[in-house]
């Protein structure tokens, strides 16, 4: 209840208040970034970080996440959630708590939409087997790999490569996680470049585009574990007591709705739920620590945006669930193998012969080791899960996934 009474303090926190229009001394500043690598002139109608949120959407790695896993292989139905559309409802969730934050709703959006695009084909699988093939060469990250892509990989530009981000947009990529003591190679050369502090927290729009991550995919994971007919509601009420009352107080209130409008007001319901605590939990902790600028923020030795110790329970909950309900289910896992060996297969192929890859990768393949095979990494890591098909059958051979997933 002492948590409660602080929130209730706190300008903007009662249910359905409207946050001031200037945002908050502890929010990113955009007309105090700490600029680009490149200099380049002001825009006159946008700031810094709608320049480059703007640049993200834009961007060819973006576009590709329409067809990238998320859970359930691309090709495998058109209303499974990819990285595409992930990442848009991420961003939404992220946009919405950094406004009822007063935090710069732009850099938050910018973060939440990037976050995946450093993500190969096949999702989690894609990545295990990068992960193995790059294993003599310093190893494969998604994380670091969404850095080199915004930093070297996008050419859209003729004065420098990547995207030209700002230093805040960087370093809420880096450090969504928390601080980095040991950076992999990927991001220590990120970081050679232009120096993001990587021992210190990252802003507050970067600590609310994680958690908005996590709420995301926990309860769309969830929805999509519904479509796909892996559970039923009652199974995840009887596991999870977060939900079980959650889908409790959803069918009170809807009594006589058919089950499939239930199941997405069940999603709602904990999407709103987990939002709710967030917000709470991270206003407590504003007026615990009252940061008086971003600068205290990132020096305040902790995240100050989070889950309440009750909700982080609930979460872990759900996690375990899924994990077990969801991302161990044959369903899902039969095609986890096959898709390993869809990636492994086209870094055996393309690291022995790099000719085979398209006429500009091939231009620009570099002669020596470690270079030549993070360049062939790069072009894989690239690739939606399709093109990654079509590939591994001129290159190598028919694809190892089920027939039935090729439609």
């Amino acid at each position: 209840m002492a948590r409660l009474a602080v929130v209730r303090g706190v300008p903007g926190a009662a249910a359905g208040a409207t946050p001031p229009a200037m945002p908050a001394p502890y929010a990113t500043d955009a007309a105090a970034s700490r600029g680009r690598r490149h200099a380049e002139p002001a825009s006159a109608t946008r700031s810094v970080f709608q320049r480059d949120r703007d640049r993200i959407i834009h961007c060819s790695a973006f576009r590709r996440l329409r067809y990238k896993t998320q859970v359930f292989v691309a090709p495998d139905g058109d209303h499974f959630r990819v990285r595409l559309t992930h990442s848009l409802e991420v961003a939404q969730i992220a946009r919405s708590l950094a406004r009822a934050l007063q935090l710069d709703e732009d850099l938050t959006e910018a973060l939440a939409l990037a976050h995946d695009l450093g993500h190969p084909p096949f999702g989690h699988s894609g990545e295990d087997a990068l992960e193995a093939a790059m294993a003599p060469w310093g190893g494969f990250d998604h994380n670091a790999q969404t850095l080199r892509i915004v930093t070297r990989l996008e050419t859209r530009y003729p004065g420098w490569d990547g995207l030209n981000l700002s230093w805040e947009t960087l370093e809420g990529l880096a450090k969504h996680n928390g601080p980095i003591y040991a950076p992999g190679w990927a991001l220590a050369e990120a970081n050679r470049d232009f120096d993001l502090d990587l021992a210190t927290h990252a802003g507050l729009e970067a600590q609310v585009a994680t958690l908005a991550d996590d709420i995301a995919y926990d309860n769309h994971d969830l929805d999509d574990g519904f479509r796909a007919g892996l559970f039923e509601p009652e199974d995840v009420a009887a596991a999870v007591p977060f939900t079980a009352a959650a889908w409790a107080a959803v069918k009170a209130r809807w009594p006589a709705a058919p089950l499939r409008r239930l199941r997405a007001e069940l999603v709602r319901e904990q999407i709103g739920l987990m939002a709710t605590d967030l917000l709470a939990e991270t206003r407590w902790r504003l007026a615990e620590a009252a940061p008086a600028d971003a600068a205290a923020v990132r020096a305040a030795g902790r995240p100050l945006a989070g889950f309440s110790p009750a909700m982080r329970e609930d979460v872990a909950a759900l996690k375990r669930f899924l994990w077990d309900r969801m991302y161990r289910h044959p369903q899902v896992v039969r095609l986890r193998d096959p898709s390993k060996l869809v990636v492994a297969n086209l870094f055996t192929a393309l690291h022995a012969d790099p000719a085979a890859m398209p006429a500009d990768w091939v231009a620009t393949t570099p002669a020596d080791e470690p270079a030549r095979a993070r360049h062939v990494a790069d072009f894989i890591a690239g690739m939606t899960d399709r093109y990654a098909l079509k590939l591994h059958d001129r290159l190598v051979g028919p694809s190892p996934l089920p027939a039935d997933i090729l439609v």
